[in-house]
Order: structure tokens, then C-alpha cells, then sequence
């Protein structure tokens, strides 16, 4: 069975155990790289990731993008929200259906 995985540093993510999701901490590029291959690697079909880390992770994200698991989306942590995580699912939505439905831009 595949799990759930949420990624990011402890005070942004340590809540999402308690609604079954495994938390990974990960504080820094280098150790979010090596965590995030070892899911990737690993059984997981979903893998949260705060923007914070996931713009640092930029480039290993694009590359695990265009493989059909895990998914991989990018969620607000403790800073805030960047607005990554909503351009992310725009452009994912664009490229699977050809346009933007979800503001109806052309």
C-alpha cells in the first residue's frame, strides 16, 4: 500500500502525524535532497513539501515531476505562504488539460 509522506522543517509539519501522514524533517537543501530521493525511492504516492524547502529543492522536484509517482505538491509551512504551491498546481492542471481552468486565464 502506498503512504503519505509531508516534508519541511519540524514546527511546519510535525502536526500532520497526528492525521497519519509520516513527517520528514528536513532542514536544509542537502538533507532535503537526500530525504526526498529516499521517498521518491521509496512507497510513497503522495509527498507534501513546504515552499520554503521546495524552493530550494527546485530542480529535484522538476526532475521527479515527470514520473506518474509520487506526486509531488508544494504546501504553505510556518513562514507563510509564497504562492508557490498554487502556481504548481496551475501549471500541472495546464499541461494535463491545455488550458487554466482554475482562473479561467488564456
Amino acid at each position: 500500500m502506498y503512504k503519505i509522506a509531508v516534508m519541511g522543517d519540524r514546527d511546519s509539519i510535525y502536526g500532520f502525524a497526528a492525521v497519519g501522514l509520516e513527517p520528514v524533517i528536513a532542514n536544509n537543501a542537502e538533507e532535503g535532497s537526500r530525504k526526498l530521493r529516499e521517498l521518491v525511492n521509496g512507497d510513497y504516492a503522495v509527498i507534501y513539501i513546504t515552499e520554503a524547502l521546495a524552493s530550494e529543492l527546485e530542480r529535484e522536484i522538476v526532475h521527479y515531476s515527470e514520473r506518474p509517482l509520487p506526486a509531488i505538491i508544494l504546501i504553505p509551512g510556518v513562514s507563510g505562504n509564497t504562492g508557490k504551491g498554487l502556481s504548481s498546481v496551475k501549471r500541472s492542471v495546464e499541461r494535463a488539460i491545455g488550458s487554466d481552468i482554475i482562473f479561467g486565464e488564456e
